[in-house]
């Protein structure tokens, strides 16, 4: 059983928004952290896909904690779906853990992610004792209890670039001509850690930049607590084709700064077939 404090005031402040979040994100990462290295059931979702008992632990677990928190809120969740009222005007969600697959393998590169739409939003590192959160303006990361602010920055030079399928952008943008590019391993570095966790990392300076393709990033539940997160401390954050990050945008690139992000459009353009 796991104990978290969970703030019950029913102001919806935006602050208290926040803890929700930290504390719901705090809760699946307790889950995801305890069954790690124990053996895992799955579920097959299709299309080479699967979840394991520990995503539907972990999203039970933060439902818990945001139910508790927020009983009248609407929430989504990876393996759970909706939850509440179609026309709620608050809506939570909710990746139990992103990095299923490198979960199951026994590596410890997984997030966990939740995300009030259009609000807060944290992302846990469950095996890095760490909690990257937003209150929508500023953003921090939280370890050991004391909040430091984030701060990104391109010195790595390391791009993480997610290379899982299904590819929806192909053959106008696959990753793997970015990574092939010669311009690209003049200048940068590729990374593939196969999880969002890679996002936040961005807003927290430990990665350049990140890309992947997709389309509705902002509404997804994998990766709208990482955009918050680069939005907040100011990171460049479009679609592949630079187009404002939205509903309809294509794929996402969000980049430490200016320079990496012209940097990575322009040999994204260049990868195009003509």
């Amino acid at each position: 059983m796991i104990n978290l404090p969970v703030p019950h005031d029913e102001t919806g402040a935006r602050h208290d928004d926040t803890e929700v979040a930290i504390a719901a994100a705090r809760a699946g990462a307790e889950t995801v952290r305890a069954r790690h290295g124990r053996r895992l059931t799955r579920f097959d979702k299709g299309g080479g896909d699967f979840a394991t008992d520990a995503d539907v632990a972990a999203e039970e677990a933060i439902l818990g904690v945001i139910r508790a928190a927020r009983p009248h809120d609407a929430t989504c969740g990876e393996e759970s779906g909706r939850r509440g009222a179609a026309d709620a005007a608050r809506q939570w969600l909710v990746d139990p853990l992103c990095g299923t697959l490198n979960y199951a393998a026994g590596t410890m590169a997984v997030a966990v992610n939740v995300a009030l739409r259009g609000g807060p939003a944290a992302v846990a590192d469950p095996f890095g004792g760490e909690v990257l959160f937003t209150d929508g303006e500023t953003a921090r990361v939280r370890r050991d209890g004391h909040d430091t602010p984030l701060a990104p920055s391109a010195a790595t030079r390391l791009v993480d670039v997610n290379l899982d399928p299904p590819f929806p952008g192909a053959p106008a943008f696959r990753a793997v001509d970015l990574i092939a590019h010669p311009g690209f391993v003049r200048r940068l570095r590729p990374r593939v850690l196969s999880t969002t966790l890679a996002l936040a990392w961005v807003a927290a300076g430990k990665r350049a930049a990140y890309v992947t393709d997709g389309t509705g990033l902002t509404e997804s539940v994998h990766f709208a607590a990482g955009i918050a997160l680069c939005r907040a401390v100011g990171c460049v954050v479009t679609g592949v084709d630079g187009a404002p990050v939205g509903p309809a945008c294509r794929g996402l690139v969000a980049a430490a700064d200016a320079g990496t992000h012209a940097l990575l459009l322009s040999l994204i353009r260049e990868g195009r077939p003509r």
